[in-house]
């Protein structure tokens, strides 16, 4: 038989793990797959079991958030020869798993991917730490990692929309900062910094035309600081190309370096993760080809290959 680990954060989301756990066993032993699950047990845990894990297992799925899915990565490309990955969403955006096609129901998700096919995926990395879809610094950013678990548990997606409306009130911070791309360094104020491989950020469709496999990762700055602005741009957003709203910079790259001039208060976002770092250059890069099970339904608009 091949042989399959389950890696499932406990506290992600409100599903029933247990029974999800149950269902997933069987559908795999159907595949002709022996199951094997791990639970995490604290933050960084999932990155240590796919570190270690030996060199014959066949698929490694991540059961959890898209933090869960970001260190089932990091501790693939960590390793000396990569595993096979998929991943199943349960937390509250799960911004990934809408993007490859999958819904609410993580049994339905298992059976889209067990009929799926194997891509070789960009991941993006920031200081030598990878990321799946985002990386970010600046205004709303750590909505993501401060909105309390229990509170997520209890009101879903709401939670973050309510504490979003605590931050809008506080002063906007402009962070002075270099960067260069694309052969051309650009020096200003920014109020957010957004460095992207997806086309949904915190439950939103961001870009169009974003591709997974294009060795290019999307970037947004802007300057725009008053809450008049800040609201004219959401909703601006919602109808139009979020690119060519005024004080918002878009480009494509394959690498950029950013130096800010002073460290943050603030950290980065990574993934919906806190990211802590007194570095005030950051140097973003892509690892090319880590090998996914994914879903058919949305290969055609997210890969330039689609074969």
């Amino acid at each position: 038989m091949k042989k399959c680990v389950i890696i499932c954060n406990p506290n992600s989301g409100k599903n029933n793990k247990k029974e999800i756990i149950r269902k997933f066993i069987e559908m795999l032993n159907k595949k002709d797959y022996d199951v094997d699950v791990r639970y995490t047990k604290y933050s960084g845990h999932a990155k240590k079991i796919v570190k270690e894990l030996p060199n014959d297992i066949d698929l490694v799925i991540s059961l959890g958030g898209d933090g869960t899915f970001n260190e089932v990565v990091s501790g693939n490309i960590k390793r000396q020869e990569r595993l096979l990955l998929s991943h199943i969403p349960l937390g509250t955006t799960n911004d990934l798993g809408a993007m490859f096609g999958m819904g609410k129901n993580p049994i339905n998700n298992l059976r889209m991917v067990l009929n799926g096919k194997i891509k070789g995926v960009d991941i993006c990395k920031i200081n030598n730490r990878p990321f799946v879809y985002v990386a970010g610094l600046g205004k709303f950013v750590d909505i993501a990692y401060d909105t309390p678990r229990n509170l997520k548990k209890s009101i879903g997606y709401f939670a973050y929309l309510f504490n979003a409306l605590k931050i809008f009130g506080q002063k906007t911070q402009l962070f002075e900062l270099e960067y260069t791309a694309n052969g051309e360094t650009v020096k200003g104020l920014y109020s957010l910094v957004l460095v992207c491989n997806a086309k949904r950020i915190a439950g939103v469709e961001v870009f169009n035309d974003v591709k997974m496999d294009d060795n290019q990762f999307e970037v947004l700055m802007t300057n725009i600081t008053t809450k008049r602005d800040i609201v004219k741009s959401l909703v601006l957003a919602k109808t139009s190309d979020i690119t060519k709203i005024p004080g918002v910079y878009f480009f494509r790259t394959d690498n950029l370096t950013i130096k800010l001039k002073e460290t943050p208060k603030k950290c980065w976002c990574i993934d919906g993760e806190k990211y802590k770092s007194k570095e005030k250059k950051f140097e973003i890069g892509i690892i090319k080809d880590v090998k996914m099970l994914l879903p058919i339904k949305e290969l055609s608009r997210i890969f330039v290959n689609e074969k």
